[in-house]
């Protein structure tokens, strides 16, 4: 079953959303395939500490997380990876390392890659290693009001510092 939290929020929002069921994935580039959706359109959600607080950074299945450039766009002193231990509790609603891209749920900041802006949806863990989410990216933006910056690169283009 998705997030409870997500799905009541969602509904009451009116927003037009799927929940698609799939093979039990773990890893976004797993997920999106055995969902059927592009890498590069599966929205992973990366759990971040920025100058010592949580949030979230939303990218692409296929790309990486430059940490000097999420440093530039947050306007932060710090940032380093977030370890389980950190956001397990946070989501208790949620299967482990299968949280929804709502940071705005949680109390947190959510940082969005600027290339999927670039999509008319947005499809994203829906709180278990087996359901999806699609819906509109303009109705995502409008609920979650996420900063929006150019801070990842392609998979294929390894560089240093990076997650």
């Amino acid at each position: 079953m998705a997030c409870a939290k997500l799905f009541a929020y969602l509904t009451d929002r009116g927003v037009d959303f799927t929940v698609k069921e799939h093979p039990n994935a773990f890893a976004a580039q797993d997920v999106a395939f055995k969902s059927g959706v592009p890498g590069r359109l599966f929205a992973k959600t990366v759990m971040v500490k920025i100058d010592g607080e949580m949030a979230m950074a939303v990218l692409p299945a296929d790309s990486r997380i430059d940490f000097h450039l999420l440093r530039e766009t947050a306007r932060a002193d710090t940032i380093c990876l977030a370890t389980e231990q950190d956001f397990d509790p946070v989501f208790p609603d949620c299967e482990l390392g299968a949280m929804p891209p709502f940071g705005n749920l949680y109390g947190m900041r959510v940082f969005v890659a600027g290339s999927l802006i670039r999509t008319d949806l947005i499809a994203f863990n829906a709180g278990s290693h087996t359901e999806v989410i699609t819906m509109p990216f303009w109705q995502f933006e409008k609920l979650v009001e996420p900063t929006i910056g150019y801070f990842t690169y392609r998979r294929l283009q390894e560089r240093q510092g990076s997650a």
